[in-house]
């Protein structure tokens, strides 16, 4: 039987999950935090559950640490947020408590070591991993179907193609502001229509570096003037 859609992930294109679970890396490769953002508007448009990992933290020195606490602290606001390395054993039975008895989708751009996370918490698996592109240091694309796997431990993943370009073009520009949590927490702007970008008085402006991060409201404000030059 075709079971009625409770929810629907556009990127992976994936219906009727308990949660996302996206896992990006600061080293190998490098993943900007805007993309994470971009990532983030539109799990929070299909209204489903986050997790951001942080995997290969086994590859971080004293410098990309104290960055990879900055991230912590803004996102851990709002998300869940997991460090981990799948070479290290870092993390692994914290990501199986996450997974055990839901249904979940991991997804990241190729390279993060989705495949090698879910083979070192459940070797049975046996899924294809790939060393990076040395020229591109981006990861070959190891999966490249959705795939739903059986934990041992109880629950499903769909373990999908990684993604290098999330579209957001068809957003309502007027809607981008629901996507961003942080901006719930500020007092009411002048203009009940605020879009938070050029209107007098926006409570939300005035929050940021404050409430809100500068790199968050950076990402909405390039976000929603991205979404408005495509219409």
């Amino acid at each position: 039987n075709i079971l009625p859609r409770k929810n629907v992930l556009e990127k992976p294109k994936i219906a009727n999950v308990d949660q996302v679970i996206l896992v990006t890396t600061l080293k190998d490769p490098d993943i900007p935090p805007r993309m994470i953002d971009r990532f983030l508007v539109l799990v929070e448009k299909s209204g489903l559950d986050v997790v951001i990992i942080f995997n290969k933290i086994d590859l971080l020195n004293a410098e990309d640490m104290k960055r990879l606490d900055e991230l912590v602290e803004i996102y851990s606001r709002y998300y869940e947020v997991l460090l981990t390395s799948a070479k290290r054993g870092d993390g692994l039975k914290e990501l199986i408590d996450i997974l055990k008895g839901k249904v979940s989708t991991m997804a990241g751009i190729s390279g993060v070591g989705k495949s090698s996370l879910l083979n070192a918490i459940s070797p049975g698996m046996r899924l294809k991993t790939g060393e990076l592109s040395k020229k591109l240091r981006r990861g070959r694309h190891t999966t490249t179907f959705t795939e739903l796997l059986r934990f041992s431990f109880g629950g499903y993943v769909a373990d999908t193609p990684g993604f290098a370009n999330l579209d957001i073009s068809s957003i309502d520009p007027r809607e981008l502001k629901e996507y961003f949590p942080e901006f719930k927490e500020v007092g009411a702007c002048e203009f009940s229509d605020c879009v938070h970008i050029d209107e007098p008085g926006c409570a939300v402006k005035e929050a940021v570096g404050k409430i809100i991060p500068e790199s968050r409201y950076s990402s909405y404000r390039e976000f929603f003037l991205e979404i408005v030059g495509s219409k």
